[in-house]
């Protein structure tokens, strides 16, 4: 099995992205290639070995083969001395985070130009991308959700203090804030939109427990990953996400066998059928032993391999289930029935 790392893209989380495929580069055993998406949107075949930050820190890409999306995969540009090759790979993984990769462009690419890969299909992209869509899409599948109310620029925020305000259309916790006070109201919506031109409002709940959840469908089962209590101070920021990575083993939650079949249960409704083809990872909230959703992760940072005992052997299992859309037949029929009654014959 050879996995196309596909990662960059033009995206608030582009530098999130090639860590994650850094990450990918230790962790997937079987045979790789990257592909790197510059924020100029232009693909470039990257070295495994050079899948180093200071790689792309330093511009090195650049001097990189330069790839173009044709009909069944990435082809190497034609140069005078030799003709397009294609990139050779079984499956791609879809790890670019945020725009570009999680709104459904990526996977709008692979679609229509044939190429398997695992990830959000487009209907899954576009309903996490938007935290609005994915709170619409909680409720219509029966999961809890925290309330909230969406604003634009200049509209006033209804909710009581405290809360939190989030870009709807952005991952990471970037531009997050925690609103305690009137006085910081305005600055907290002037960092969420200049990230966004919609932002989600939600109540702040202190000392909240909060809980992740990885897995998938393997074609017959459920398979999920151990759940996860990430250790944070008021929010889960970006620093405590990103910059505080180490690589020790993740220990299970402490829950009830309770809680962990209603955490399970949850996500089993968030992802089937929207979510075949990808792991993803669930975010909840536990307040009074009741399960709520607080967002879904489409392509999780690391492809969420950490939760995983055995990365690998899932991997594999979730590359078995990967089909590429089926082709519609198109036998013009209907233009020869046209040409017949008009009387043509060519």
């Amino acid at each position: 099995m050879t996995y196309a790392i596909v990662f960059g893209a033009n995206s608030y989380e582009h530098e999130i992205s090639i860590v994650s495929a850094i990450v990918l580069n230790s962790k997937i055993k079987d045979e790789k290639v990257f592909i790197f998406c510059s924020s100029d949107r232009e693909f470039y075949l990257i070295d495994k070995n050079d899948m180093k930050s200071s790689y792309f820190l330093d511009k090195g890409y650049l001097k990189s083969k330069k790839l173009i999306l044709k009909q069944g995969g990435f082809y190497t540009e034609k140069t005078m001395f030799k003709g397009e090759m294609k990139v050779e790979f079984d499956i791609a993984i879809n790890i670019v985070h945020g725009r570009d990769g999680e709104d459904g462009k990526i996977a709008s690419l692979f679609d229509f130009y044939g190429i398997k890969y695992i990830g959000p299909r487009v209907e899954a992209s576009v309903l996490s991308f938007d935290k609005e869509l994915t709170k619409l899409h909680a409720k219509n599948v029966g999961v809890k959700t925290l309330d909230y109310e969406c604003i634009k620029q200049n509209d006033d925020i209804k909710m009581p203090l405290p809360f939190i305000l989030k870009p709807a259309k952005l991952g990471s916790s970037i531009g997050i804030s925690i609103v305690k006070e009137q006085k910081d109201v305005s600055y907290a919506k002037d960092t969420a939109f200049e990230y966004d031109d919609k932002v989600l409002v939600e109540p702040f709940i202190s000392n909240v427990k909060e809980y992740n959840l990885a897995g998938f469908y393997d074609g017959e089962n459920m398979r999920f990953s151990i759940i996860e209590e990430p250790k944070k101070d008021d929010f889960l920021d970006f620093d405590q996400k990103y910059l505080a990575y180490n690589s020790n083993k993740v220990e299970e939650a402490n829950l009830s066998d309770e809680i962990k079949l209603k955490m399970k249960e949850a996500f089993t409704k968030i992802y089937l059928p929207l979510f075949k083809g990808a792991l993803i990872r669930c975010d909840f909230f536990v307040i009074n032993d009741e399960v709520h959703l607080n967002e879904i992760n489409p392509n999780p940072g690391s492809l969420a391999n950490y939760l995983f005992d055995d990365f690998q052997n899932e991997l594999a299992l979730l590359s078995k289930t990967i089909k590429n859309e089926k082709l519609i037949k198109v036998d013009y029929s209907y233009l020869m029935q046209i040409n017949k009654n008009s009387g043509k014959t060519k």
